[in-house]
């Protein structure tokens, strides 16, 4: 098993640190899930952009998933819930939003990086899910 140097393990020690970092994660989740909600009529915009139908129906499940996947991992109790939501979530929403391989050139480029900081989004969100739920132990 490997030591964590004891300036590391001080920094980690930090009371708050957790929540501070679970806000960190969470906080473009809540503010775009609260912005879809004021603006509907973007949301469902929004969706149909992206072909899916009705456009309606998945607006309302993207801000339950964002708001409600956002307050989960807020929570002391259910932050790996709210963690593999938002993990599950940012990872379809990827696929749907940033299909780089339909672009060319620089658009290509742009939509490739897109889509790839989405897929370390996910990945932070479900390795906190995992380590939240006490599942990541180093091994």
């Amino acid at each position: 098993m490997q030591t964590i140097p004891n300036p590391i393990r001080s920094l980690l020690a930090i009371p708050g640190l957790s929540f501070l970092a679970r806000v960190a994660l969470a906080s473009p989740f809540l503010v775009s899930g609260i912005m879809k909600l004021v603006d509907l009529e973007g949301a469902v915009a929004e969706m149909a952009g992206v072909g899916l139908s009705p456009a309606g129906v998945f607006a309302f499940a993207v801000i339950a998933t964002q708001i409600g996947g956002s307050l989960l991992l807020l929570t002391s109790r259910w932050c790996w819930l709210g963690a593999g939501l938002l993990a599950g979530f940012t990872g379809l929403a990827t696929l749907i939003a940033h299909p780089f391989w339909t672009f060319e050139g620089m658009d290509r480029i742009r939509q490739m990086m897109m889509f790839l900081e989405h897929v370390a989004i996910a990945g932070g969100l479900l390795s906190a899910a995992l380590l939240l739920n006490g599942v990541g132990k180093d091994r």
